[in-house]
């Protein structure tokens, strides 16, 4: 990794290195995401209209794509304010442990102030044990809730 990290929006043209880290993604989580979808998330993340969006962190010197965050902005029953859930955060193997995912939180949680959003939240695997280190770190802990889903 180089001397600093710019974290921006994703851009067309961050295709294949976006591709990558969301294979690396999927294969963290064990989730066999079809072509089919990725396509589709790729589009909506391109798509100025849409709810999702993305942002890259890219190593400075080299302008590799050293990470990666997915949000969704949407409204909430409990305020007028929009609120953005934290989707998708990965930082590449070999950029872990040096602030990449630091600094995704922090870029996507200065927008959000200086959008008027009501919160960022996001959920992990209980195990996450090296993730939740930083996000216990970035949010003072867990807020205490549990999730339940039903598949459909």
């Amino acid at each position: 990794m180089g001397g600093g990290v710019t974290v921006r929006a994703i851009q067309a043209d961050d295709r294949a290195q976006w591709r990558g880290l969301w294979d690396a993604y999927c294969t963290f989580y064990r989730a066999d995401v079809p072509a089919e979808v990725t396509n589709a998330l790729w589009a909506r993340i391109l798509d100025p209209s849409s709810a999702v969006n993305g942002l890259v962190a890219v190593d400075d010197e080299s302008g590799r794509l050293l990470g990666l965050c997915h949000y969704v902005l949407h409204p909430h029953t409990w305020s007028a304010k929009l609120v953005c859930y934290l989707e998708d955060l990965f930082t590449a193997e070999a950029a872990r442990g040096k602030g990449v995912g630091r600094a995704l939180i922090t870029r996507l949680t200065a927008m959000g102030r200086e959008a008027g959003w009501g919160r960022v939240y996001w959920n992990t695997e209980e195990d996450n044990a090296r993730a939740r280190h930083l996000y216990d770190k970035v949010t003072g802990g867990a807020d205490g809730y549990v999730r339940y889903m039903i598949k459909l």
